[in-house]
């Protein structure tokens, strides 16, 4: 089955090089069996089984997600409350999530990572990441991992995430590269671990990353959203295919980024929902780091599922473009992940969006509007105002 999708005001292609776009007017792509495998101009599209007028709407590739905690229970709005009214933010708050998380059951973890992802689907995102570190025992560590591979191949075992209440660090962290990493092999391709201040030091999260390596799993991390402890230095070293929040960031650790494969994922919501510093994208960009833009889908510190939302965020506080913006939240999602995805390329998945609105720039130009019109996933329609 061949369908053309035609006359799109403008069809959005990320280059290769960060913030690269190819925008064609008039234009119209091909899918056949879940591929793109022809894009052009409408004028020389060619014949197909069938054939869908996008009357004038742009299209961009599916968002690609590769930051988000999906699998907890409770709410935390109480928390948000008091932040906004001047109290700091404290990793310390997951403990709360971690409480309702484990007394939760299987079902309702389930139900809510559903709804998520539901929403997930009417911001455009098309490919998602899902990390655990809200169980924080083996047991709820291994459930909230089994959950998240219902949902997605990109499975993040974050048992590294805290240091649970009534836990001495040298047991919790004996567990975290022991019984629980034995477990998680079976269901996550990825370690994270948060290296920062509050959560683990230098030294601990080399021993989770280490562990996780020697077990068969790819490096990423959470590092120097509220410090700057080293973990930059320590994550390129390790290869890290993400080092995520980036808040801190020293001339060396620009270097250190700038001299690597590593991808910096900006996580807009954190920074929004804790009234926290935003990271300069621009002195990254500045430097040739490949960057990212992601949800952070948690109920602590980045409750939201929209990345238009993030992306309105990127281009007014962080010193992205429009473009940038969008390829980082496409692309830039994609290579963080190590994957093909994010792209309209022929050959690629056909996981588009159609946007009520004649170009990109209206995601961040017209900011809590909602402008995703359908999803697609591997050509097939997964959301629909």
């Amino acid at each position: 089955m061949k369908t053309l999708y035609r006359d799109a005001s403008s069809l959005v292609l990320p280059g290769e090089a960060f913030g690269q776009l190819e925008v064609i007017e008039n234009g119209a792509f091909l899918v056949e069996d879940g591929k793109i495998s022809w894009v052009g101009d409408t004028s020389a599209a060619p014949d197909a089984d069938e054939q869908v007028s996008l009357a004038g709407r742009s299209v961009i590739p599916g968002f690609v997600d590769s930051h988000a905690h999906l699998i907890f229970a409770g709410d935390r709005s109480e928390e948000f409350s008091y932040r906004m009214a001047g109290q700091p933010y404290k990793s310390g708050g997951i403990n709360t999530t971690v409480r309702d998380t484990r007394a939760a059951t299987d079902e309702e973890l389930r139900t809510n990572a559903r709804e998520l992802v539901e929403e997930f689907r009417a911001s455009g995102i098309t490919h998602f990441e899902i990390k655990s570190g809200y169980g924080l025992d083996t047991e709820s560590e291994l459930r909230s991992l089994r959950i998240a591979r219902e949902f997605t191949e990109d499975v993040t075992f974050l048992g590294a995430h805290v240091v649970p209440s009534g836990v001495e660090r040298e047991q919790y962290i004996a567990e975290i590269i022991g019984p629980m990493l034995a477990g998680a092999v079976e269901y996550a391709k990825w370690i994270d671990v948060f290296c920062d201040q509050g959560a683990f030091s230098l030294e601990e999260s080399r021993a989770v990353l280490e562990a996780g390596i020697a077990a068969g799993l790819k490096p990423r991390m959470h590092s120097n959203q509220l410090g700057n402890q080293g973990g930059i230095q320590l994550g390129v070293e390790f290869g890290c295919a993400s080092i995520d929040h980036c808040t801190h960031l020293s001339e060396d650790d620009i270097n250190s980024l700038a001299g690597s494969n590593t991808v910096v994922t900006l996580v807009p919501g954190a920074e929004f929902s804790t009234k926290s510093k935003y990271p300069d994208a621009g002195r990254l960009v500045a430097a040739g780091i490949t960057v990212a833009i992601a949800t952070d889908c948690n109920p602590g510190s980045s409750f939201t599922t929209s990345m238009p939302f993030c992306i309105a965020i990127a281009v007014r506080e962080m010193g992205l473009s429009p473009d940038e913006a969008l390829w980082a939240a496409t692309r830039g999602g994609a290579r963080a992940l190590q994957n093909e995805k994010g792209s309209l390329a022929i050959g690629a998945d056909a996981d588009f969006v159609v946007l009520d609105a004649p170009n990109h720039i209206h995601l961040a130009y017209r900011p809590g509007v909602q402008l995703v019109e359908q999803t697609y996933v591997a050509g097939q329609k997964v959301y629909e105002r």
